[in-house]
């Protein structure tokens, strides 16, 4: 079944062999075997491409849950006896600033190396959902205020309120303190609509009766601050996540949007590998 998968992931034989740490001679050998007992075809193939049948499309739904059951089952037996391993998959949306992730993975690693990690990126939204489909065993999520996670442990990490972002030329740089309403005229990159990053920010212009010009969308933090760089547009983000930088100025809004930092998890029958890395982080 590996082999099935590692072909299928790769759209090349010689790939999945050296995936797989064998000659593609054996590899080959093994899926034609699998596809005579079968009495399917996986793959359809000729010297210069791979695809997957109908049936392989099939055969690999279950496939890839059977070596999950698997790699699970020999966790779990490995942490009856105190070792933890397995892997290990993260999501972290763009702007974590409640924890040092990298710290917090280097710590991991160190207390526990037969553990593969899995970084993913994404939004908060495609994380819950991956958690409670069992694609995903951790993940840091930002969301608004009002907003619950649902059908996932959490445990906050952080409430911030958002600051306004602009840029040292700006007009407002030299304001200590704004509200919603002094925005109304300017233009704002954020991230993409109805994306978990931008609601907080949605919302609250809502509350303020302001109607605001999101001229530009971005999904990394670092691409709005050189946006905001260049004075094309302003942008509300954590405080946290925006860099010691002559160029840029934050401003805290009195009215302004407040995001919390959850740290969510399965509510239902999570990994040894989760269990150590949650237990591992502190706040």
């Amino acid at each position: 079944m590996r082999y099935v998968v590692a072909v299928a992931e790769e759209r090349n034989f010689t790939r999945a062999a050296e995936r797989c740490f064998v000659v593609q001679s054996a590899l080959s050998h093994q899926i034609k075997a699998l596809e005579r007992e079968l009495g399917v075809t996986l793959f359809a193939r000729t010297n210069r491409r791979v695809d997957v049948t109908a049936a392989g499309e099939a055969f690999l739904a279950a496939a890839r849950i059977s070596l999950e059951a698997a790699e699970r089952a020999a966790s779990d037996a490995a942490a009856a006896t105190g070792e933890i391993r397995g892997t290990l998959t993260i999501g972290m949306i763009p702007t974590v600033t409640a924890v040092d992730m990298p710290a917090v993975l280097a710590a991991f690693h160190r207390s526990h190396p037969s553990v593969q990690i899995r970084l993913r990126g994404g939004g908060s939204d495609e994380f819950i959902a991956a958690i409670n489909s069992s694609q995903m065993d951790v993940a840091v999520l930002g969301l608004p205020d009002s907003v619950v996670p649902q059908g996932v442990q959490t445990r906050v990490l952080a409430r911030e309120r958002l600051v306004a972002v602009v840029s040292a030329g700006h007009h407002l740089a030299h304001r200590k303190r704004l509200q919603l309403s002094d925005l109304a005229d300017e233009s704002f990159v954020d991230f993409p609509e109805g994306s978990p990053g931008r609601v907080p920010s949605d919302l609250a212009f809502r509350a303020a009766g302001v109607r605001r010009d999101v001229a530009f969308e971005a999904v990394t933090a670092e691409l709005m601050l050189a946006l905001v760089r260049h004075n094309l547009v302003i942008t509300l983000l954590s405080p946290e996540a925006v860099p010691r930088d002559d160029q840029l100025r934050t401003i805290p809004l009195t009215d302004g949007p407040t995001r919390i930092e959850y740290l969510a998890w399965s509510s239902f029958n999570p990994s040894p590998a989760a269990q150590a890395f949650v237990g591992g982080i502190s706040v």
